[in-house]
């Protein structure tokens, strides 16, 4: 193997070099070489397996990579992407995740230049014309199911190809191979096991030759241990020894957390580290809560690491690691999805984890998956992989040490035994893991309405196109058939709910069934019962003054999860519901009786349930799925709650990733899936604000990617000039329509707190402004002295008690109390901040009076 600088394998090396343009011509050896003295350039080599796939790229075969973690996949990649520009074909990166998606757009950005580069995702575009695209999997499944053969991908690279393997996502991995026949494929993962059936699959699909990379030597070997060590006394050792960073990973959110708290005992990182840590963090804002935790963290060298996590704080650790000052991240096994984190050293809390439904121990695939995240190219010569036996089992050993050899004291040694319900492992099961390949990815072909949808929008007939694909697909025959028998249900239940209409005569492209054709042009089914919720619309009243709220009920019931939200609203109830009948002075054995039937908010259950069951009479492929009626958006508007009060109220600082992910999952199905003819304007209001709420909890990778959409943008890059762009791009204000829902929520939660009597929460809101708790209760006092009651309904939250007068820098509100005698003339004004505001990420107000209104 060449003796090459190991920084070769990737694309950062040669990110700040100049940009990758094509050769004059198209020959293939003029490509291989263009492309290899680019690399060398910059004094980089290629590596003899990165040669072979070069020139197996640019002479046209499929090429499957199936090579360790920091062997070069990259770079080839890359290479791939270069030959699709060079030779007029449009090339497709996708990944499994939106921000490795992300992280590789901005790296290919660097390489190719922005006009040359786009990004597609189920949440927005990038310059989505351009010759080169990253997106996610499913992009490319809909891609491909929408243009089948004649479909634009003419390269296609295939990041982390082993997620073909997982139940719920590997049917957006398969597709592309059933559809894209004239597309020139690069497969590529470090665990991929045995890749023969997709060799002959390709070759026999296509009529291209296949060339398999694999079995190449680790550029970074790796060092394996199984330590019985406490935890903390071997990451000190690694600390001690040079091997940092430390990736200490563990199979849940709060043991990752509550380690990466308890290493705050030991000094992880050099006061100029941290000096330094600090000057990177710059100005970043960290919200309440988690945020706070966060920070105090990664300024002592300490990261957190977890899906639960907003997105932004993710990102935060992930560039303080990759400049090697974190010399600790504690966090799951998200990294091991191929996010660019240098890590010197992988430890293992455990070889057990739970998998959604039992306890189990890692599969092969996992194990390496994980475990190839240690060794950084072009920084380490090796890479050390640290597994730590069960607690247990290490405070058994260091009862047994400190017996010594003395026979009756170790007989005495009383040994602690597994937690039941534990799944154990053993210095044999690490050995067996080490040695053993990743076991052979299964196919999980799965039809979905998307997929319906997208075979409809094509020429053609639909049925037929269907039935070949599923008849075609890796999945054995018996699964075949249920898998078509599911699709002709879809197709029934879109003519039912007409999504869909039959033509009497085909089209002129071959069409016998088309969508309607007064639906939005992003309609899209993006849940199983997204059809049941279309249905059931026209249950609802449209004059009713709660219909809006009505409307994000029914689609809330469509959503999965999010159960750290329920499990807390559950928890919240009973806690109120046991408080109430001890007032009542009900016996404890009744109260824990009443108890089980207390549950979280379940707005409109009844409606939903006869919905549901009516549509499943119709429809019976919809009972493997069940509708979950619960109040999530709808709660947090009518509390007009800011994100941030939210999950302070709840205690979800943990998982306020999951809260966010929701928000921007109900956001996006309220948007695309309620037609135009069942929108009213109190809908759109409050479809904006939703919107804008999410965005302006973690803007940051919208900002950028508008940066890059917008390059003439003050700011931007000069001419021949490739930055990061700024981020802040664009705040919360630039959406007036949605920013307005906000401030009125901002206004009508002072109401639903005077309300109630709320002063100290009042105080904390505006004592900044000196609106104290004490100056809020004796203005509320003057008010109750002329009424009786403080309305907090429908009509006291409605767009008519709100008064703006809007400015360039400042808008002056007014939110107008809703009392008894409906005069109107009291309220509370306020001047709202737009530069804090966008700072902010939400309306930042400043209150200037409680009391009666006379400027009418």
């Amino acid at each position: 193997m060449s003796s090459v600088p190991t920084a070769a394998v990737g694309p950062d090396p040669l990110a700040t070099a100049e940009l990758l343009t094509p050769p004059p011509g198209t020959d293939a050896g003029d490509l291989f070489d263009h492309f290899t003295a680019w690399t060398r350039e910059r004094g980089y080599a290629l590596y003899p397996h990165q040669e072979e796939a070069l020139l197996e790229i640019v002479s046209d075969a499929h090429v499957i990579v199936a090579t360790p973690t920091g062997s070069g996949k990259s770079l080839i990649g890359t290479a791939a992407l270069f030959a699709g520009l060079a030779t007029g074909r449009r090339a497709y990166y996708t990944a499994p995740i939106k921000a490795l998606v992300s992280e590789r757009f901005f790296d290919l950005v660097d390489i190719f230049g922005p006009a040359q580069v786009g990004m597609i995702t189920g949440d927005s575009a990038v310059n989505a014309g351009a010759p080169i695209i990253c997106c996610t999997a499913e992009i490319l499944a809909l891609v491909a199911l929408r243009g089948g053969a004649d479909a634009d991908p003419g390269v296609v690279v295939m990041d982390e190809f082993h997620y073909y393997g997982d139940r719920q996502r590997g049917w957006a991995w398969q597709v592309p191979l059933l559809e894209l026949s004239r597309a020139q494929f690069v497969l590529m993962s470090a665990t991929l096991g045995d890749v023969r059936f997709f060799a002959d699959d390709l070759r026999r699909r296509t009529d291209r030759p296949v060339t398999l990379v694999q079995s190449v030597e680790r550029p970074v070997p790796l060092h394996w241990s199984y330590v019985t060590r406490p935890l903390q006394e071997t990451v000190e050792e690694l600390l001690a020894t040079g091997l940092a960073p430390i990736y200490l990973v563990h199979f849940t959110q709060a043991a990752a957390l509550e380690r990466a708290q308890s290493l705050t005992s030991i000094a992880v990182a050099t006061r100029a580290e941290r000096d330094r840590i600090a000057e990177l963090i710059g100005d970043f804002r960290f919200s309440a809560g988690f945020g706070r935790t966060l920070s105090r963290l990664v300024r002592l060298g300490i990261g957190v690491h977890h899906a639960g996590m907003l997105p932004k704080y993710r990102r935060l650790v992930e560039k303080l690691a990759q400049s090697g000052l974190l010399k600790a991240v504690c966090g799951t096994d998200t990294l091991g999805v191929g996010i660019n984190v240098p890590i010197r050293t992988v430890l293992l809390t455990g070889l057990s984890k739970f998998d959604g439904q039992r306890t189990r121990l890692l599969t092969a695939r996992e194990f390496h998956q994980i475990a190839g995240r240690a060794g950084r190219a072009g920084f380490d010569t090796a890479g050390d992989v640290v597994v730590l036996a069960p607690e247990h089992v290490i405070e058994n050993e260091r009862a047994l040490a400190k017996a010594g050899d003395d026979a009756a004291k170790r007989r005495k040694v009383v040994r602690r035994k597994a937690p039941e319900g534990f799944v154990s492992w053993t210095e044999a099961t690490f050995d067996r893991l080490v040695a053993a390949e990743p076991e052979p990815l299964t196919s999980h072909l799965r039809v979905s309405h998307a997929m319906v949808l997208s075979v409809l929008s094509r020429p053609g007939d639909a049925f037929a196109t269907m039935r070949r694909l599923i008849e075609t697909s890796h999945d054995p025959r018996p699964r075949q058939l249920r898998t078509m028998l599911r699709a002709l249900a879809i197709g029934k239940a879109l003519l039912s709910a007409g999504v869909v209409r039959r033509l009497d005569v085909p089209d002129a492209q071959g069409r016998r069934f088309v969508l309607t054709e007064d639906l939005q042009v992003d309609f899209a089914l993006d849940q199983p019962l997204s059809p049941l919720a279309l249905a059931a619309l026209d249950l609802l009243d449209r004059e009713s003054p709660e219909y809006a709220l009505d409307v994000v009920s029914l689609i809330e019931a469509t959503l999965e999860g999010p159960s750290p939200v329920l499990s807390a609203q559950r928890f919240r109830a009973r806690g109120e519901a046991v408080a109430a009948m001890k007032a009542e002075g009900i016996e404890y054995e009744e109260r824990m009786a009443l108890l089980e039937d207390v549950e979280y908010p379940r707005p409109l259950a009844d409606l939903v349930e006869v919905a549901y069951e009516s549509y499943r009479r119709g429809h019976p492929w919809v009972a493997e799925y069940q509708p979950e009626p619960k109040s999530v958006v709808r709660e947090l508007y009518e509390r007009a709650m800011t994100f941030g009060e939210y999950v302070a109220f709840y205690g979800l600082a943990r998982s306020e990733g999951v809260v966010l992910r929701y928000l921007a999952d109900a956001y996006r199905a309220l948007r695309r899936t309620v037609p135009d003819s069942a929108r009213t304007e109190e809908l759109t209001d409050l479809v904006s604000w939703l919107g804008e709420l999410v965005r302006g909890v973690d803007s940051s990778l919208l900002d950028e990617w508008e940066a890059l959409a917008h390059p003439d943008a003050p700011g931007g890059a000069a001419p021949g000039e490739t930055v990061r762009p700024p981020t802040a791009t664009r705040g919360v204000t630039a959406n007036q329509r949605g920013f307005t829902v906000m401030v009125r929520n901002a206004l009508f939660r002072r109401v639903e707190l005077a309300a109630r009597g709320a002063w100290a929460e009042l105080g904390e809101l505006d004592g900044g402004a000196g609106w104290d708790a004490g100056r809020w209760r004796e203005a509320m006092e003057d008010y109750r002295d002329e009424y009786d009651d403080l309305g907090t309904g429908a009509d006291a939250r409605s767009a008519a008690m709100v008064l703006v007068d809007r400015g360039p820098e400042r808008w002056n509100v007014r939110q107008v109390f809703d009392d008894p005698a409906g005069d109107h003339d009291w309220g509370v004004s306020a001047e709202v901040d737009l530069a804090a505001s966008d700072e902010a990420g939400e309306p930042v107000l400043v209150l200037t009076d409680v009391g009666p209104f006379t400027g009418r």
